[in-house]
């Protein structure tokens, strides 16, 4: 059985509903993927939590679907066509296409978003084009009314109540469902359950102004936090340390984790050092600590002959400097998808994940990128430097050059290794680059590119750059 089809398969005829084998006798060319119920529902309510950002309440609707309540919110937006763009975009960001609608009920507002044309609407006028399919009632419910000569939710307006009665049961009864629709009948949102992070709180029965309360308070609080990591199966990422004065005021402390832990010792290693930066003012009254970003994390053995593995040895080491130097001082290289080397590589915070990279630093040395033909240096420069190539052979292969006020003759030269612009990135003025591999007669070896051709149309005489030193 289909379950769902794409724009392309529905072109071709496929339907939710049909029969595979039916499918393929429209098309034999159309590609069939084993369904993930569980996966979908588990996406579904992950998307759920997400779009608590338009709304705190926020209802499971389904297999496919979100109810919001956007009451008093839309303003927030730009009006309702603002909300409506701003949820279109954000999740067309995700890769996921959504269709919208926004009207005074629930059912209303499914019903448009499935069969209308227009994504705002409310009362009679906006729904009586719509089919009776749009009313939510089962699949034989639907054709009765449509044998009946009732195709559409303006065709049951008027029609009395106990003929319809007569012939449907009260569950089913469309009209039923219509006044649900208009809001005459009360179809309550029931709010998706959100778990909260882990969070262990400590309230002082007096207020405390002695500056190593913190430190005192952070001693109970971790051992409780780590509990409620292990009770869910979780680890920390990052932890916040709040302490709440007696003025309002707030202080807070925070680290993160190259890896999710709940280990105590290292969770109060951590934050035993920022326990220092809280400003006490008139007192502290309360703590809270909070695991605001974990990870699935499940026992597991750490080695046979004892003590915990290399890797994790190194994670706990690279918290420690984090919080020591800050996560701007400790990173790790970090691969990007472009053929362009100073694009391919770059560096991100060591205590951030992979599907958190973090801006590269200007000016900082990176990795050379593994892809690519051909020996690259080991070392690349984030921003190739101009050189000044004195002379030059017919065939383009340079013999002299200037870089850092330093001359240096070429006794070997190999390439080039041609790269093309990325046309989907830069400007139709980009230029081509043909990378060559010198040595100088002292025995240093770079590798210098040259940016253009001549008479190529995108600029003048071509410019010549030095990228990155072997060795």
């Amino acid at each position: 059985m289909v379950g769902a089809v794409t724009e392309a398969a529905r072109a071709a005829g496929a339907r939710p509903g049909m029969r595979l084998t039916d499918a393929r006798a429209l098309d034999p060319g159309l590609v069939a993927v084993a369904a993930d119920g569980a996966g979908d529902q588990a996406l579904v309510e992950r998307l759920a939590r997400w779009a608590s950002r338009w709304s705190p309440l926020v209802e499971v609707d389904g297999a496919d679907a979100l109810r919001l309540d956007v009451s008093g919110v839309a303003h927030l937006f730009g009006g309702e066509a603002g909300l409506v763009r701003d949820i279109e975009a954000r999740f067309a960001g995700l890769g996921l296409t959504a269709r919208v609608a926004v009207a005074g009920t629930a059912g209303a507002a499914w019903g448009l978003a499935r069969f209308g044309n227009d994504p705002r609407g409310d009362g009679l006028e906006a729904i009586a084009p719509l089919p009776v399919a749009a009313l939510r009632l089962p699949a034989n419910v639907v054709r009765t009314l449509e044998r009946l000569g009732l195709k559409t939710i303006g065709a049951l307006v008027g029609v009395p109540r106990r003929s319809l009665a007569r012939r449907f049961r009260e569950a089913d009864n469309p009209l039923d469902a219509l006044d649900r629709m208009l809001g005459r009948r009360p179809e309550p949102l029931t709010a998706a359950p959100i778990d909260p992070p882990p969070r262990s709180l400590l309230r002082l029965a007096e207020p405390v102004a002695d500056p190593s309360a913190a430190a005192q308070a952070l001693a109970l609080l971790v051992p409780a936090l780590a509990g409620q990591l292990e009770a869910r199966r979780l680890g920390a990422r990052r932890l916040v340390l709040a302490g709440y004065r007696v003025d309002g005021e707030v202080e807070v402390a925070a680290a993160a984790c190259a890896i999710a832990t709940r280990e105590p010792t290292h969770l109060l290693r951590l934050l035993a050092d920022k326990t220092d930066t809280l400003d006490p003012g008139f007192g502290f009254d309360a703590f809270a600590l909070e695991a605001c970003w974990c990870e699935p994390l499940d026992p597991a053995q750490d080695g046979l002959v004892g003590g915990a593995p290399a890797a994790l040895e190194v994670a706990r080491l690279v918290d420690r400097l984090s919080v020591k130097l800050g996560t701007d001082k400790v990173r790790r290289p970090q691969a990007r998808a472009s053929h362009v080397p100073e694009r391919a590589s770059g560096w991100r915070a060591a205590v951030e994940g992979e599907d958190r990279p973090s801006p590269r630093s200007a000016g900082a040395e990176s990795p050379s990128p593994a892809c690519g033909r051909g020996n690259r240096p080991q070392r690349l420069l984030d921003v190739p430097e101009a050189i000044a190539v004195i002379y030059a052979t017919p065939e383009g292969l340079p013999r002299r050059f200037v870089w850092r006020r330093g001359v240096h003759d070429v006794a070997r030269a190999e390439g080039p290794e041609r790269i093309a612009p990325e046309w989907w990135r830069e400007r139709a003025t980009a230029r081509l680059r043909d990378y060559y591999r010198v040595e100088d007669r002292q025995g240093r070896r770079f590798w210098i590119y040259r940016e253009g051709l001549f008479g190529d149309g995108r600029g003048g005489d071509p410019l010549w750059y030095l990228h990155g030193i072997f060795g």
